[in-house]
């Protein structure tokens, strides 16, 4: 190899580790955001929401008004990226009232974010990049929340041309006041403008300055929920800490789904129902004492719900149908403990059973989202 390639190799190097240093982060675990490429879709398709979690993990829609959507994992995403977030308006808002409001947020834990320095007058700058496919030319937001402290940070955003895939990047001052919580509980959101009143539209924005002013948030607005036919996708979203972005950090499906299921987890059934299976213990001929381990340390202690009935096989002949039980104990440690409340019958007291779905249709899932 020649002199002068190995001085350009070198250089390359070089210019890669400038980019590096310029972000202020490692390689690895550089994007502080879950699911920001859309690979789990745990809930799967949600038809007629309003304030609800989306299809895809980590994701929200809330909206004040009458904006109703549909939201489902598709594949129509941008060169590099395997699946989108899209969220189809099945009930329009096309003339918003003052307090309405439509948006797509998450929610980041304060004790994940300890390196901003928020509070101190080291705070960090942070940047966002993310691709979108709005069904609306014009100005759109992204917007920080220090949850703590009340205090909103917005920063517009062109899309050129609607219904086309953009890149888009914006870098945030950090927070030199308040401190971010150090805990479990929501430190920072982020907000993806969807549509907004005149409650949120009518003040003078300040791009990247920190307030409490309401109708200073979202000035000039497109509004993305007017119509029936509309359609927003959004992915790739990444977190970064500094004033570079830096290529998406992609990360296994497994891993992704690790970190999400520290905020929410499904267990579904295969063909046999076997969507909840664990041993058991009869406490009577009509309870049953078990536990479940979660797949990780839950974020608090969840809620658990159930839909479709459980059955206990005692490993012989007989198979007893429950309806749905009563569950106790919930722990987010990492085991889920429950009784029957009496939905069984015909049990033997003392004897062992599997205990699990009946049918492929029915689910577990336990939250603890924030």
């Amino acid at each position: 190899m020649s002199l002068a390639r190995d001085i350009a190799d070198l250089g390359a190097v070089t210019t890669r580790l400038d980019t590096v240093g310029a972000s202020s982060g490692a390689l690895s675990n550089r994007n502080l955001i879950i699911n920001g490429a859309m690979q789990v879709a745990q809930r799967g398709t949600q038809t007629n929401s309003t304030n609800a979690y989306t299809a895809c993990d980590r994701w929200e829609f809330i909206e004040g008004g009458s904006s109703v959507i549909t939201s489902s994992q598709d594949s129509d995403s941008p060169q590099g990226f395997a699946n989108s977030l899209k969220l189809d308006v099945t009930t329009a808002s096309g003339t918003p009232s003052s307090g309405d409001y439509a948006i797509l947020r998450t929610k980041l834990e304060g004790q994940d974010l300890q390196n901003l320095l928020y509070g101190t007058s080291s705070a960090k700058q942070i940047t966002i990049s993310f691709s979108v496919k709005s069904p609306k030319a014009g100005t759109h937001y992204v917007e920080l929340i220090h949850d703590s402290a009340g205090a909103m940070n917005s920063i517009a955003y062109t899309v050129n041309s609607a219904n086309t895939w953009e890149n888009k990047v914006v870098t945030f001052d950090g927070y030199q006041t308040t401190a971010l919580n150090n805990d479990a509980n929501s430190g920072l959101l982020i907000y993806f403008w969807l549509m907004a009143g005149s409650n949120y539209t009518s003040g003078t924005h300040s791009s990247n300055t920190w307030h409490t002013t309401n109708a200073n948030r979202a000035a000039g607005q497109v509004n993305a929920m007017d119509n029936t036919s509309n359609n927003f996708y959004l992915t790739g979203v990444q977190l970064e800490v500094g004033l570079q972005s830096t290529d998406f950090e992609h990360r296994s499906f497994a891993d992704q789904l690790q970190r999400c299921s520290r905020y929410y987890y499904r267990r579904t059934g295969d063909p046999d129902g076997n969507w909840f299976p664990h041993t058991s213990t009869a406490y009577s001929t009509s309870d049953v004492f078990g536990a479940a381990h979660h797949p990780v340390q839950m974020r608090a202690n969840p809620s658990v719900a159930i839909s479709g009935n459980i059955r206990a096989i005692d490993g012989a002949t007989s198979s007893k149908i429950s309806s749905t039980p009563s569950l106790t104990n919930l722990s987010r440690v990492d085991v889920l403990c429950w009784y029957t409340s009496s939905n069984f019958s015909g049990l033997t007291q003392y004897r062992s059973y599997l205990v699990n779905g009946e049918t492929s249709a029915g689910y577990m899932e336990v939250n603890a989202e924030l």
